[in-house]
């Protein structure tokens, strides 16, 4: 800017300080007609260097495919934002004279606008995984390893006679036996899961992962398959009429320890609703909560004249099992294995793995009597 027309700007813009908005018009009415072509190369040479400045922008926010919003066109209406711009040497000014209007545009820094891919984060490869069953068939059975496919034991049952007292001169008395061979054949429970080597490798907690998913699926599947052959070979309940779970279980006990049973009780299994319900039953309406005589809860734990209730969520609603679990059996003909594979079906041409879990196992009551199924809602 040339010395002459910045000194006058300067003085300008003193002159203006604290006038009128009318005042202001007429000074720099009266300043263009005086500077009028000095104002216009000013003007020039502003333009030129803003345009310059704007292509420059235009074409790095291209590059980056910036959004920029233009902002609404504010009217000058007041001397000291006029000082200030013409302090600026009039950067931003588009015209002089008349009506004066700027225009102001801001960039839109947000994540959506200005930010091309991710944004950083931390992983944590402790995967969050399904909670497993909380009890299994095999935690209440006792298991028996066999080398072949078949599984073969005697029951014993008393035909016909008893006992007796020997009367003098007289026979004594006679008993017969029967018995029974039972068999219990073993069969595959499985299931596999396929993945690709590129999820493998780009993935490093998903073998670890998967390993410990399949296992918990495997004995879903097992609980599931015992739990059918449990309600086939089990005695069914006959107890009728209690008034709530807890009685209904100690009627149970009384039929399992009863004359001609004797039957040792050491594990009571039902759902997690029919368990909790049990811990709310009250002493009668109002008068808070009481378990019948038999039933305590200690540290967290429910028992029954001392033997212990499990929850079992393999079991269908409202039923239960009670009795003596020494006489149920799992037996394993192979036990509980997971092995991986690339060999399986088209795993090499399309790089893929096969994972699987199997057991060859199966389940038997080896005395029904001694193990009752019931419904609490019979």
């Amino acid at each position: 800017m040339n010395e002459e027309l910045k000194n006058a700007l300067e003085a300008l813009s003193n002159d203006i300080k604290g006038k009128t908005s009318e005042d202001v018009k007429n000074a720099i009415s009266d300043f263009e007609s005086k500077y009028k072509e000095d104002v216009a190369n000013e003007v020039k040479a502003v333009k030129d260097e803003l345009e310059a400045k704007l292509q420059s922008i235009q074409e790095h926010a291209d590059k980056l495919d910036v959004k920029l919003q233009e902002k609404n066109k504010k009217e000058v209406e007041k001397g000291g934002f006029l000082n200030n711009v013409i302090k600026d040497n009039f950067n931003e000014i588009s015209q002089v004279g008349g009506k004066k209007e700027f225009s102001f545009e801001e960039k839109d820094m947000t994540l959506a606008n200005a930010l091309t891919g991710d944004q950083p984060r931390d992983y944590n490869f402790d995967v969050v995984r399904r909670s497993p069953q909380m009890v299994n068939v095999e935690d209440l059975a006792t298991s028996v390893q066999i080398g072949a496919g078949t599984y073969t034991f005697t029951r014993s049952t008393l035909a016909s006679g008893s006992v007796a007292a020997q009367v003098e001169g007289s026979d004594k008395a006679q008993l017969e036996y029967d018995y029974t061979m039972v068999d219990a054949n073993t069969d595959f429970i499985a299931g596999f899961a396929v993945y690709s080597k590129k999820m493998r490798n780009n993935l490093p907690f998903l073998e670890s992962t998967l390993s410990l998913d399949l296992r918990d699926d495997y004995y879903r599947g097992e609980n599931a398959a015992f739990q059918a052959i449990l309600a086939s070979e089990a005695t069914a309940s006959s107890v009728t009429g209690a008034a709530n779970q807890a009685e209904q279980i100690l009627a149970e006990f009384a039929a399992l320890q009863g004359p001609g049973s004797n039957n040792v009780v050491n594990g009571v299994v039902m759902t997690a609703a029919d368990y909790y319900e049990i811990l709310q039953i009250e002493k009668s309406t109002g008068a808070g909560y009481g378990l019948p005589m038999g039933w305590t809860f200690d540290n967290g734990s429910l028992r029954v004249l001392g033997a212990p209730v499990f929850i079992a969520n393999w079991l269908p609603a409202n039923k239960y099992y009670v009795g003596d679990w020494s006489r149920v059996r799992k037996v394993v003909t192979e036990g509980f294995s997971f092995a991986v594979s690339e060999d399986d079906s088209d795993n090499f041409r399309k790089n893929n793995i096969t994972a699987r879990v199997e057991a060859q196992v199966t389940l038997t009551v080896e005395k029904p009597d001694a193990l009752i199924y019931g419904d609490f809602t019979s």
